[in-house]
């Protein structure tokens, strides 16, 4: 089935310029072609033009109300298993292949991204790795795990470092060893006649049921989890000695908890993020590896050329 998002198979009209393909063109924001393709088929969908306005008041609503509810709960009441296998479900049957390819790339990149700063850290710290091959693989509590490796990563990181007496710095040689695409294709996700359904207006659904089906505890970290947008970007800047990159990460300061009633908006902006950040230190890594090359053709010997000590 063809995937090409309709702004770009439609003539330019210059007395009705398409808002999509304006931002497709637009070199502002460091995303791969095919990844802005996907972001704004998505964005520019029916779904997400005619059905979130309606969805995202009544989502926000059911949160209001199933927090009263919780009132009532055990504190500890989860079924987190079951949570996950509903969200692989409907992923599988209700929501379209590039809302799907964006969710599971996520899961890759932001491992990559963490890897990335523990590597380079003067205290390195190992990761835990989140990869799922395809959406059955969300079954084995991915979403949670995701929020847990978060959390666990900045404190493990900064423990490591107050321990040495350090604090994150310029790296003198970058690694970037763990930058890479993940072996994930559009092509491959379900494209079922009910697979319609965007990311945002997914992700709207879908948070009521998180909150539902987990402790507080989970689905107020998870929540605030966005927040950490900022550390990971500031961590990463850091490391580059690059802070102008700051701007293109958005998501609240990570020391003022906000409400979960914009969970969902949220966690849009945190996977766009996300998206962004990967796609700026593959251009970094792809600088690295043309100036090495620079190099060898100077008569250097390339770092990649060099015997083993």
């Amino acid at each position: 089935m063809d995937r090409t998002p309709d702004f770009l198979t439609q003539a330019h009209d210059e007395r009705d310029p398409s808002p999509w393909l304006a931002l497709y063109l637009d070199q502002s924001t460091p995303l791969p072609d095919n990844v802005k393709a996907a972001w704004l088929a998505d964005s520019s969908s029916g779904s997400r033009q005619y059905l979130l306005p309606f969805l995202r008041p009544l989502a926000r609503l059911t949160i209001i109300l199933i927090q009263i509810v919780k009132v009532f709960v055990p504190r500890n009441w989860s079924h987190s298993m079951l949570l996950h296998r509903f969200l692989a479900w409907g992923l599988k049957r209700f929501v379209s292949p590039e809302a799907n390819w964006l969710i599971l790339r996520h899961f890759h990149l932001g491992s990559q991204v963490l890897a990335f700063i523990g590597r380079n850290s003067p205290a390195p710290v190992g990761t835990n790795p989140l990869e799922p091959a395809d959406i059955d693989a969300l079954k084995d509590e991915m979403f949670l795990k995701h929020d847990l490796n978060l959390f666990n990563f900045v404190i493990r990181l900064n423990t490591a470092l107050r321990d040495k007496g350090l604090a994150l710095c310029k790296a003198e040689q970058v690694d970037f060893s763990m930058i890479k695409e993940p072996a994930l294709r559009l092509e491959d996700m379900p494209q079922g006649k009910l697979n319609f359904l965007d990311l945002q207006s997914a992700i709207e659904l879908f948070t009521p049921l998180y909150q539902l089906m987990l402790t507080d505890n989970d689905f107020w970290r998870a929540a605030n989890s966005l927040q950490l947008d900022e550390t990971i970007g500031i961590y990463t800047a850091t490391i580059l000695a690059a802070p102008e990159h700051l701007i293109l990460v958005n998501n609240k300061h990570p020391l003022v908890p906000l409400s979960t009633l914009r969970a969902g908006h949220r966690l849009v902006i945190h996977g766009l993020s996300t998206e962004m950040l990967h796609s700026l230190l593959q251009r970094m890594q792809a600088a690295q590896k043309a100036g090495e090359a620079g190099k060898v053709g100077q008569g250097e010997t390339s770092l990649y050329e060099q015997p083993l000590a």
